[in-house]
């Protein structure tokens, strides 16, 4: 017997009964928690490849929501945006942020509280202190070579 579906199509905490390789495309997408993390632009350590976030932020970043404005047609303006599934998790673990469902849940870890499948709003990561809300600089008004500048410790 298949799992119930509530109304929102979505089963009840199909995160922690289903591994990400088969969840559906619309409970892949509710696993992410609109921090806005993953769209900001990233330092990598050529010799140790510690991965360093920046408050830069890709040029389609909604500050506001904390959401890509062109999320659907995003690799028409970017293509290099990487486009993270079951099957490139592992390749690109080491770069999601530490507070990521997708990152959690691949290391086997449980969501924290303040995620919106759990709290019931997409309001709590915002109010939890986890988002890049109001904190962000584009990209276009920021010389890749100062991006250095503009190193951040990762809101957790």
């Amino acid at each position: 017997m298949s799992d119930p579906i509530d109304r929102t199509g979505l089963r009840p905490r199909f995160w922690e009964t289903t591994p990400l390789s088969r969840l559906t495309r619309k409970e892949w997408e509710a696993l992410c928690d609109g921090c806005g993390k993953c769209c900001l632009n990233k330092l990598e350590d050529a010799d140790t490849g510690e991965v360093a976030l920046t408050r830069v932020a890709c040029r389609l970043f909604d500050d506001e929501t904390c959401r890509c404005a062109q999320y659907e047609i995003r690799h028409q303006f970017v293509p290099e945006c990487i486009t993270l599934d079951p099957s490139t998790i592992e390749k690109h673990a080491y770069w999601l942020p530490q507070t990521c469902a997708y990152k959690l849940l691949w290391q086997g870890d449980p969501l924290p509280d303040w995620h919106p499948l759990l709290s019931g709003t997409a309001q709590s990561v915002h109010d939890a202190g986890v988002s890049m809300r109001h904190r962000t600089v584009p990209e276009f008004e920021i010389d890749e070579d100062d991006w250095e500048d503009h190193i951040i410790e990762e809101p957790t």
